[in-house]
């Protein structure tokens, strides 16, 4: 087991690459199946979601080699099997995409019902929805879901909710269905439009992605390509946050700042400077933190995933801040661990109140989920004192070399190994 040691109250100063998002990478990597061919996929952030798409794709028989630390070549052009291995599929949620791949390129697909973080119920209604309305068929057997299709037929889909898996998963088995799809009520995130960039690069027809209207003019065969994922806009926004609540003055690289903009308007309501450049931000605070009302909502909104660090920083503001969660039910588990910190948060179903205090202390902790884990590390970057945070493998599911990072900037942090217990040696 092991777990983060920070030691914290100390401002980050210096420069900070931001690596490729996880939430396009892991879609992405799936997405490689339609081509039947040799992709090479550029800027992969080295995280254990990443790892575990790629152990996915290398045991139903793809060839997988690294060209770099960040780049893979992936030929999916002789895979023997439609079925996800069941234990690696149970690791993540973004393991449904490869129905939406498998579906698209062989008519079949068998995957282990996702897993990943805890943050409430995450239904799969929208992305099978869209799978009938191209003519497919499927049950749950097991704990693996199964979907079929002899001939793909492009439909009209609207979506009940906007949802990120649902929209990407629609695109991947609709690229090469025969005739036209239109998928209304989509999400607009930075990955879904990443998403459609790479499979038109493989040859697809997808129009409109980034807006509320996806049109997907199917095509009989794709083929490979090299392709460049687009920077982590949740991992730079984690930066910004730690910037701002330690004082610091942090230039942020290899950045999109359109993607960053809800993130940057929040920060400087709440007393950051913040300076944009062509690909990187710089940002610093020197005054008090700024209360704040925030909304999660989806793209172009405030997102869900910097909510849990946004809560941090809320938590040494002069004054009351407001945070209504209006994605997942359980977002807010991590308040008790903040709670050990000496925050003052009042939590009513998706709305926390939150009363800044002068300062958070150390204290050992628990990461809930991959951004509640973030948060804690942030929250312990700012507190005067020794902090240790546990679970952290919910942490590298998305965050590349953090400990490195942070280091690099001024951090106390280090990562060790926990232990065994004395009775545990004993058995």
């Amino acid at each position: 087991m092991e777990k983060f040691v920070v030691s914290g109250g100390k401002p980050l100063v210096g420069e900070i690459t931001v690596s490729g998002a996880k939430n396009a990478a892991v879609a992405i990597l799936p997405a490689t199946i339609l081509a039947q061919g040799r992709c090479v996929i550029e800027n992969l952030p080295d995280i254990s979601d990443v790892a575990a798409s790629v152990k996915i794709l290398s045991d139903m028989g793809a060839q997988v080699r690294m060209i770099d630390a960040s780049t893979l070549e992936i030929d999916t052009g002789h895979m023997f099997t439609t079925v996800a291995p069941e234990e690696l599929s149970r690791r993540m949620r973004a393991s449904y995409y490869f129905l939406g791949a498998l579906l698209g390129r062989f008519g079949e697909g068998s995957v282990s019902m996702p897993g990943g973080c805890d943050l409430g119920p995450r239904p799969i209604d929208q992305h099978l929805k869209a799978f009938a309305s191209l003519g497919a068929s499927y049950n749950v057997d097991y704990g693996m879901i199964n979907v079929s299709c002899d001939n793909l037929q492009g439909d009209h889909v609207f979506f009940d909710t906007v949802s990120v898996g649902a929209t990407i998963n629609a695109m991947l088995a609709a690229v090469r269905a025969e005739g036209t799809t239109i998928l209304e009520n989509v999400a607009k995130e930075p990955h879904i439009v990443d998403v459609a960039n790479f499979l038109n690069t493989m040859g697809a027809d997808v129009r409109g992605a980034g807006t509320d209207v996806i049109k997907i003019r199917g095509v009989s065969e794709m083929h490979g390509c090299t392709y460049s994922i687009i920077p982590d806009q949740i991992e730079a926004g984690s930066y910004m946050v730690a910037a701002t609540i330690t004082h610091g003055n942090l230039l942020i690289k290899n950045v999109i700042p359109k993607h960053l903009e809800p993130i940057t308007a929040k920060l400087e309501q709440a007393g950051a400077t913040i300076e944009e450049f062509d690909d990187s931000v710089r940002v610093c605070c020197i005054g008090d933190i700024e209360p704040l009302n925030i909304k999660t909502m989806p793209h172009p909104g405030f997102p869900t995933d910097m909510q849990p660090l946004m809560a941090v920083l809320l938590s040494v503001a002069k004054g009351t801040s407001i945070i209504k969660e209006s994605i997942w039910d359980n977002r807010f588990r991590y308040v008790d661990e903040l709670l050990r910190m000496g925050a003052n948060i009042q939590v009513d179903g998706r709305t926390a109140v939150i009363e800044g205090v002068p300062k958070l202390a150390p204290a050992p902790v628990r990461a809930m989920d991959l951004r509640a884990g973030a948060a804690l590390v942030v929250a312990a970057l700012a507190a005067d004192g020794v902090s240790e945070i546990d679970e952290i493998s919910y942490i590298e599911r998305g965050y590349e070399n953090l400990v490195g990072k942070l280091r690099g900037v001024g951090a106390d942090i280090k990562r060790i190994e926990k232990p065994d217990s004395v009775l545990k040696k004993a058995l």
